[in-house]
């Protein structure tokens, strides 16, 4: 075999030319899909409809069916990407390519599970590893591979060697000294077997003339028996210089020295490569634990980003199989708030509050409930609140004073129903220039909800029963990783005469959960469930002498209640800490609210 004889590869040229018919890189019996799934967009927007594509290995996305003409808003390549099925929620199936993760959802598992097949089978056909990509590659690759074979061991391993680079290049040189050797004995061994076989030949045939007793001639006149019976000699005996010119003694001579030089280099090599194996085992054990080391911070560090870049998605979230834990919620949720807090006193340092004014009923509109289909729910409520609301907090209630700033004191008593925290709250405050009626017309007037609460997103009215009680509907400001509550309920504001003319007549705002047919629950927030009350009266110190009654000689005794079922899957300890840290805030914010809006204005008792 010759230095540039190649194999045969087992496939056709037909193996690499792509089928007739067939576009380049389409793949076979693979059908496209596309539909509108949900994805998950941000913890603020949550699961969004989008239109989504699967096409040529590719999954994209589109806002809309007609917005898929303007460019998609993103796409995943499916050669390297992982389907991961929920486990709890059957509708959904994550897509994730490195650190980039979809979080989608079928309409129903019938639906995901077509999706997930779809994409199984886009992902088998593409890439160099498929049936189509061998069918189109293989027979080429096998072709190179093959002629390559003879010269798979190069001297790249050894460009630093320079004694053994130029005992490789020896080897060259003997290499084509010796096939050149190899060539001229073959034709020399070739020449011997022709000249063997004719004489044999003639021998056979000299054979049977003797047999016969018959002089024969051969074709130069040579006599090869005579009449006396006498043979003479029959061939002429056989030089090596007599076919073709070789000197087979030579060849040989030299065919041997060039064995000896290829083995002597052989063995020099041997010598080389085992005084440099300590070395290069030394440098290959350096460069396998700087590998490990790279190996180890790589997965380390895309730990580290898997963990940022996913920890905003909805296996973090509240819920019974969020992946967060107790500490990681609370923790979440505090630096939440606090940011929130920041934003809140920028906002209050650089604005300029507007002056509102809003004629305020008088006293006597709020004496009584109201004609509504809700007046009598709204009476027992401010029954039930005078009843229970103004008793003390010793005795067996078991209230726990949980916070105590200046004259404001916070008391809790743990209750849990469910696993969800119910515990109801009661704060007690004095405020200073100020009256019962002031402080619970601007708790319960929605004009000026936003001056001073913080926590809302946005709220509407539902409905205006009477001049003193509305249904209200708010969304409150999503604290991530806790879902985003919304609330509905009645709020009615009252006057309780006393019955006693030394005691103080109470003012009282009450807000508790109803339903209502303009404002049903959605998947978007987690209804909480509500029944709070403000209850106010208004003590007075007479003035010196003559002088009127001034804000110094009046003081408001503030007890305010709160009973809140969040609903959710939020743990204990966070709920109660955040009620801990952001009720008595509430209050402090309110009542020096209303003492900002009253400071100068005329009392209104």
């Amino acid at each position: 075999m010759s230095d540039n004889q190649s194999w045969n590869s087992s496939g056709s040229e037909e193996d690499i030319e792509p089928n007739r018919g067939e576009e380049p890189g389409h793949l076979v019996g693979i059908v496209d899909l596309s539909g509108v799934l949900s994805k998950w967009t941000n913890y603020i927007h949550g699961w969004q409809d989008r239109w989504v594509v699967l096409k040529n290995n590719t999954l994209s996305y589109y806002k809309s069916q007609d917005e898929t003409e303007y460019g998609c808003r993103g796409s995943l390549c499916l050669s390297k990407a992982v389907i991961t099925p929920h486990e709890f929620d059957e509708c959904r199936l994550d897509i994730s390519v490195n650190d980039s993760v979809w979080y989608l959802r079928a309409q129903d598992p019938e639906h995901r599970l077509q999706w997930i097949d779809s994409i199984e089978l886009h992902r088998a056909d593409s890439g160099y590893g498929s049936e189509s990509s061998l069918r189109r590659h293989g027979s080429m690759l096998s072709l190179t591979s093959a002629t390559s074979g003879y010269s798979a061991t190069s001297t790249s391993s050894f460009k630093k060697g320079h004694s053994l680079r130029e005992k490789l290049a020896e080897m060259e040189t003997f290499r084509d000294i010796l096939c050149r050797q190899v060539d001229t004995l073959q034709k020399y061994f070739d020449g011997c077997a022709d000249a063997v076989s004719k004489d044999e030949l003639q021998r056979d045939k000299i054979v049977e003339d003797d047999e016969d007793d018959f002089p024969n001639t051969r074709t130069d006149g040579e006599f090869l028996h005579n009449n006396n019976g006498s043979k003479e000699k029959l061939f002429q005996s056989l030089s090596p210089k007599g076919i073709n010119g070789i000197d087979f003694k030579g060849e040989a001579i030299t065919f041997k020295a060039t064995t000896a030089g290829i083995l002597a280099t052989l063995s020099h090599c041997i010598d080389l490569m085992v005084k440099r194996e300590d070395s290069w085992q030394k440098r290959l054990d350096k460069e396998m634990e700087k590998r490990r080391r790279i190996e180890e911070g790589y997965k380390s560090a895309l730990n580290e980003l898997k963990k940022k870049s996913h920890f905003g998605g909805p296996d973090y979230e509240e819920g019974p199989n969020s992946l967060i834990n107790e500490d990681e919620f609370f923790d979440a949720v505090e630096a939440a708030l606090d940011r929130q807090d920041k934003i809140e006193e920028q906002s209050q340092t650089e604005k300029t509050r507007i002056q509102r004014s809003s004629p305020v009923p008088p006293a006597d509109v709020y004496s009584c409930a109201g004609s509504h289909r809700f007046s009598d729910k709204v009476e027992e409520m401010v029954q039930n609140h005078m009843t229970y609301s103004l008793q003390d907090v010793g005795g067996d209630a078991n209230w726990q004073l949980v916070v105590e700033e200046g004259e404001m004191k916070v008391y809790r008593r743990e209750v849990e129903e469910n696993g969800i925290v119910l515990d109801p709250l009661k704060a007690t405050h004095s405020v200073k220039g100020v009256t019962g009626h002031e402080v619970c017309h601007y708790f319960w007037d929605t004009a000026y909800r936003n001056d001073w609460e913080t926590t809302i997103e946005n709220f509407n009215v539902v409905e205006s029963l009477s001049d003193n009680a509305a249904i209200v509907y708010q969304t409150h400001k999503r604290v991530w990783p806790a879902s985003q509550r919304d609330v509905l309920y009645l709020s009615a504001m009252r006057k309780i005469l006393a019955n006693n003319e030394n005691d103080p007549d109470t003012w009282l705002v009450c807000n508790f959960s109803v339903d209502h047919d303009d404002a049903q629950p959605s998947s978007r927030c987690v209804r909480a469930k509500i029944n709070i009350a403000m209850i106010c009266q208004t003590l007075v110190s007479p003035p010196e002498g003559d002088k009127e009654i001034s804000r110094d000689n009046i003081l408001c005794k503030i007890t305010y209640v709160a009973n809140v079922n969040p609903g959710g899957w939020a743990p204990a300890s966070v709920l109660r800490a955040v009620a801990k840290r952001e009720y008595p805030k509430f209050l402090k914010r309110f009542t020096s609210y209303v003492q900002e809006k009253t400071a100068g204005k005329a009392i209104l008792f």
